[in-house]
């Protein structure tokens, strides 16, 4: 792997690896967590949930795309009878790796990266400062996604690549509103547009040459401090606590499943944050 590509062979892929595909013309990139025996983990969205299966019925659901392509849910595997397993009402899935990379090729992930490595990164959602867990613990908060969902999708606040990354990682953003940890979003979103015309800029951009070192200069800066390993906002949660961290926050300081012996101090995590 180098600084232009992450692209990797199959035979080079862990269990626990957090991979991905580029779609659409390399427009994005769709994530997922390897989980070995060629089966990888993924979170997206899909139409019809009256499919959905439970593990003692494996069947295929149909998704936001009429094929694997788009998405890496397929209508119907040839090889692989569990491709597209999913519990009812959750878009986390799984498939096989074929079905995944659909017509793409595969890349990995990169975690741990020194900041200059990171900041010559040509594309964002590419590689992160932060470590990664070991492969267990990954594959073991995957495995417990598949069964216990990972809230509904949102391409900005909660994507696929947030997904990936908190499998990886089990770091999770604390501000409930705003973009998540996904590095292809905060890159895209996280600057203003203001920005780019304040005075400083402005005389700096003086001509096309200008603007153009300037932007591709906040680009990389802005990508580095939304990257999970440096952002502040973040906290550690165990899977397990996953959901009542989740509850908490969407009832704006309430928590909502007062039964569960997982529950945590979610105050002192978001002082911990600050």
């Amino acid at each position: 792997m180098g600084l232009l590509s992450n692209k990797v062979e199959r035979a080079e892929i862990k269990a626990g690896d957090h991979i991905y595909t580029w779609r659409a013309v390399y427009a994005y990139a769709h994530h997922g967590i390897y989980v070995g025996g060629n089966k990888v983990v993924h979170f997206t969205r899909k139409k019809d949930t009256s499919k959905a299966i439970d593990s003692s019925s494996p069947s295929t659901i149909s998704s936001s795309s009429s094929s694997s392509s788009s998405s890496g849910v397929p209508e119907a595997c040839p090889i692989f009878p569990d491709c597209g397993f999913h519990q009812p009402n959750s878009e986390v899935i799984l498939s096989c790796l074929d079905c995944f990379l659909g017509n793409g090729s595969l890349y990995s992930f990169e975690y741990g990266v020194p900041a200059s490595v990171f900041l010559a990164k040509v594309r964002g959602g590419t590689c992160t400062t932060a470590a990664s867990d070991s492969p267990d613990t990954v594959i073991n908060r995957a495995m417990y996604l598949l069964q216990n969902g990972f809230g509904n999708y949102d391409v900005f606040d909660n994507n696929c690549e947030d997904f990936a990354l908190y499998c990886k990682t089990g770091l999770l953003s604390v501000k409930e509103l705003g973009i998540g940890a996904s590095g292809q979003a905060s890159s895209l979103f996280s600057v203003p547009l203001a920005a780019l015309l304040s005075t400083p800029f402005k005389l700096l951009a003086a001509g096309p040459v200008g603007m153009a070192t300037v932007t591709a200069g906040m680009y990389c800066a802005n990508r580095y401090i939304t990257d999970i390993g440096v952002r502040r906002d973040v906290v550690k949660v165990s899977v397990e606590d996953l959901a009542s961290v989740i509850s908490f926050w969407r009832s704006e300081g309430t928590i909502t499943d007062q039964s569960s012996d997982a529950t945590m101090n979610v105050a002192s995590i978001q002082e911990e944050a600050r």
